[in-house]
């Protein structure tokens, strides 16, 4: 038990959310940085909507609040995406630029913070879901649960795939959309392999990896992406590869994306030009977003910018991923007695 703490510490200090809190260190630390500005039109660009937020208590964490963050300036209930932070993200400031961008664009967000430490990870997933559920049964004047996705980042982006399960199969939502987005996962739990192999057939999928990660093994993902049952057609794995433009290195490491540090053109054209697209395509059946979001390494989606004729690294698409790394590169590797799934390793 020991060592499981003294990850989950250094997972923490990775995420910088667990000692900077204040509104005026995240105003300097979301500042872009690096040379590539931002998309002004298209997947990626900030929308026209005016940002909104609500919250109430978390009904299994004491002491904080479940955030809504939505389109200030639409008056019915807008798709939704239930997103789960990594270790140490309880905060919603350390990934405010991400929940902002989805209701700019017109869509709901809802953060619930669940603790680091003193619980076991299912007590985290359990918070989740009751902060899930809760805006959703309370909130429908925002929340339309008929178009969801399931985002999540590190421990999140693990647990999004049970908790995806069980609002997809127990709630029934996302019966007109639904979609996954996962990003560096951790390791899953509160899923066997019967369910991954009875998803629903309308959902889409998009896992990310990042080259410089050395906390989660790639297996992992690796593992969940080959056995859920979505067809080829309708999922991505993702690989992004670090970059140097015009002096400023662009690390695809294990906080990307995150306000709280560099937040720059990875953040923008490999996270939310994605994200967008997945939106568009599962929401709204946009076949024009589906080669962005889902192109199997289409130009549209791969294809990064530069500045000064200095291109970034393009995206690494595949529906067959391999590792590149031996599990000894990883904090926490696939084959750890953590993993429920450890069988599914090689």
């Amino acid at each position: 038990m020991e060592r499981i703490f003294l990850k989950i510490i250094a997972v923490c200090l990775l995420i910088s959310a667990c000692s900077k809190n204040n509104d005026q260190d995240t105003a300097q630390q979301t500042k872009l940085q690096g040379p590539i500005q931002p998309p002004v039109s298209g997947y990626g660009a900030d929308g026209r909507h005016q940002v909104g937020e609500t919250s109430f208590a978390n009904p299994r964490y004491a002491g904080t609040r479940v955030t809504i963050f939505y389109p200030l300036d639409m008056d019915s209930p807008r798709p939704t995406i239930f997103f789960s932070h990594p270790f140490g993200g309880e905060d919603k400031e350390y990934n405010r630029g991400l929940f902002e961008f989805i209701a700019k664009k017109g869509y709901v967000v809802v953060f619930v913070p669940y603790p680091t430490f003193g619980v076991s990870v299912d007590e985290r997933y359990n918070t989740l879901w009751a902060g899930f559920t809760k805006a959703a049964a309370d909130y429908t004047n925002i929340v339309d649960t008929k178009k969801v996705g399931f985002m999540g980042h590190s421990f999140g982006g693990g647990a999004s795939i049970g908790l995806a399960w069980k609002g997809f199969t127990e709630k029934g939502w996302g019966q007109d959309g639904r979609f996954l987005f996962t990003m560096a996962p951790w390791y899953s739990y509160q899923i066997t392999s019967q369910q991954l192999a009875g998803f629903p057939s309308n959902v889409k999928m998009i896992t990310q990896v990042y080259d410089e990660d050395d906390t989660n093994d790639h297996r992992i993902a690796i593992d969940i992406f080959k056995n859920i049952n979505i067809a080829g057609s309708e999922k991505d794995f993702i690989y992004f590869k670090s970059s140097a433009v015009a002096g400023y290195t662009y690390h695809t490491d294990h906080v990307l994306p995150n306000s709280r540090s560099a937040f720059d053109a990875l953040d923008y054209y490999g996270v939310y030009r994605l994200l967008d697209a997945m939106i568009d395509y599962s929401f709204n059946n946009n076949q024009a977003a589906k080669t962005v979001a889902l192109g199997n390494g289409s130009s549209e989606q791969v294809i990064m910018p530069g500045y000064n004729g200095q291109m970034m690294a393009p995206l690494i698409v595949t529906d067959n991923p391999t590792p590149q790394y031996p599990q000894s590169k990883y904090l926490f590797p696939c084959g750890s007695s953590e993993n429920p799934r450890i069988g599914n390793c090689e």
